[in-house]
């Protein structure tokens, strides 16, 4: 069996720059199924879906080599040629992490210039030296709720490499499907689920039908089941507005936040919208009424978050009304803890201003230069690449100005830094429950007794049990109120936000 090209000192290093970028950017990122990488020496086409540029790449860098280093030496990525070859900070990383640049006929008046025949040679034959390749079918990163469709890239290059290798009837590639779900995508300290999937293999014995001369059709087969498998790990919807509906079904089903793995939450708001996504366009006889009625259940549930969204409250509140004396005692407990951990993370905080400052000004400008769909999906991108390079300007600024004490500086800062972090996160989420408590109060009995009426309602009408589903695992069963990995979330939709992120841009601005 191949051996694979060995790892280099330049790819490593690139890799554990990679996750510690990730794992400072997103608070917690919760991959499945790593052992279903194949092994190096395994030629292997990793494909996943693409709605983070840059970001997306790091994630299937960072998991697929370092979740099984001992299976998988390194991973080729691919990005568009556009990004190569410029004196900026991510060409150099993108080149130095031995990406293949791939240009794309939209990037070339002439479309002619964008041919590809000599790196898909050398992909093809990095991938029968036993290498991993890592390929994004959509084409292009966008942000928008639904997967693009896929181009046949990844079918034709499975037809051409088995061809290749006819002869050897027991000559194998694996394509490896992985499904990224972002919580948030763009914002601070959210979560992400990286999910793969069991891999199709191909060799030419098994797979005669694509063998050259191949059937165009059997290519497109190949390429709907590709899309199928990463978009059954994945919210891949229609619109923003169900994946709105389908979170606070969800929350509604199981209000028992991070007790319950990632990946389970993200399938829970999958059933719901799976549900809610029944084609209107052509209905069973019979079957209108209720069509009807669920249409009727989407929008009395998008008034209903409307509501929590305007009066800035969470469902979980109106689900268990409390008592104005428990309020105020609350009040006192979360105001005093949150002043406790803002006066204790200030003196670190001034080591993040610099970085919050530089982040936000490049990400305020980028924003100008075109509409959310083709600028919001490189929004992480950008804040972790200035976000990096001004925490290393403060890094070496730090440990210059403390140089008598430079060895033992050089590791405190980043330790100090990162505690800062920990502890300016819980003093977000317990004022975000102070000023929560206090809208609370401000909302009035009136105002709240009539929007948990309506929960009731809604929560008969979906058919949900009386009591929350009780989804407990192991993911949080030994955690500590205070953990120095990782904040013990309320649930998975927090962000380092004085309030809870549950708007999704307008469909017309799209």
């Amino acid at each position: 069996m191949p051996q694979g090209t060995p790892t280099p000192w330049s790819y490593a290093l690139i890799r554990l720059l990679f996750k510690f970028v990730l794992k400072i950017f997103y608070g917690t990122i919760v991959v499945e199924n790593a052992d279903l990488i194949p092994e190096t020496g395994r030629p292997c086409i990793v494909c996943a879906n693409h709605s983070n540029s840059l970001t997306d790449a790091l994630q299937g860098k960072g998991t697929t080599t370092h979740l099984s280093l001992q299976k998988r030496n390194m991973l080729r990525l691919t990005a568009k040629a556009t990004q190569f070859g410029r004196r900026t900070f991510t060409s150099w990383l993108i080149e130095s992490a031995g990406t293949v640049p791939i240009k794309r006929r939209k990037d070339y008046a002439d479309s002619n210039e964008a041919d590809n025949s000599d790196v898909m040679e050398k992909l093809m034959q990095a991938l029968e030296l036993g290498d991993a390749a890592c390929l994004f079918p959509e084409g292009m990163s966008r942000y928008h709720p639904t997967i693009a469709p896929l181009k046949t890239g990844v079918a034709r290059l499975v037809s051409d490499i088995l061809s290749r290798n006819r002869d050897d009837p027991n000559f194998e590639i694996s394509v490896l499907t992985c499904s990224i779900t972002y919580m948030h995508r763009q914002h601070f300290r959210s979560d992400v689920l990286v999910t793969f999937h069991p891999p199709f293999t191909f060799t030419p014995k098994d797979n005669p039908e694509l063998l050259s001369p191949v059937d165009f059709n059997d290519v497109r087969a190949l390429t709907s089941k590709i899309h199928d498998k990463i978009s059954s790990g994945t919210l891949d919807s229609p619109s923003w507005d169900l994946i709105r509906t389908a979170k606070l079904a969800a929350r509604m089903y199981a209000p028992l936040g991070t007790m319950m793995s990632l990946g389970d939450h993200v399938r829970i708001i999958r059933t719901f919208f799976e549900a809610f996504k029944i084609p209107r366009d052509y209905v069973p006889v019979g079957q209108e009424a209720d069509v009807q009625e669920l249409d009727q259940l989407q929008h009395d549930l998008k008034a209903y978050q409307d509501q929590l969204a305007k009066y800035v409250i969470k469902d979980d509140r109106i689900r268990r009304p409390l008592p104005r004396h428990t309020i105020v005692s609350r009040l006192l407990v979360r105001f005093t803890w949150s002043i406790c951990l803002f006066t204790i993370s200030l003196p670190g905080l001034l080591l993040w201003l610099p970085i919050f400052a530089t982040s936000f000004y490049a990400v305020y400008n980028f924003k100008k230069t075109g509409p959310i769909f083709d600028t919001w999906d490189e929004i992480a991108q950008y804040k972790l690449i200035y976000g990096l390079m001004s925490g290393i300007c403060v890094w070496i600024s730090a440990v210059a100005l403390t140089w008598p004490f430079a060895v033992v500086t050089v590791f405190l800062v980043p330790a100090f830094m990162w505690m800062t972090l920990r502890w300016f996160e819980d003093a977000v989420a317990a004022f975000r429950a102070f000023t929560a408590l206090v809208r609370l109060l401000l909302v009035g009995k009136p105002t709240l007794k009539t929007m948990h009426e309506e929960r009731k309602d809604l929560h008969a009408r979906l058919h949900l049990p009386e009591d929350p589903e009780q989804i407990r695992g192991r993911w949080d069963s030994r955690a500590r109120y205070f953990s120095i990995k990782r904040r013990r979330k309320r649930d998975w939709n927090e962000t380092l936000r004085l309030y809870d992120k549950v708007d999704y841009p307008d469909e017309n601005e799209q």
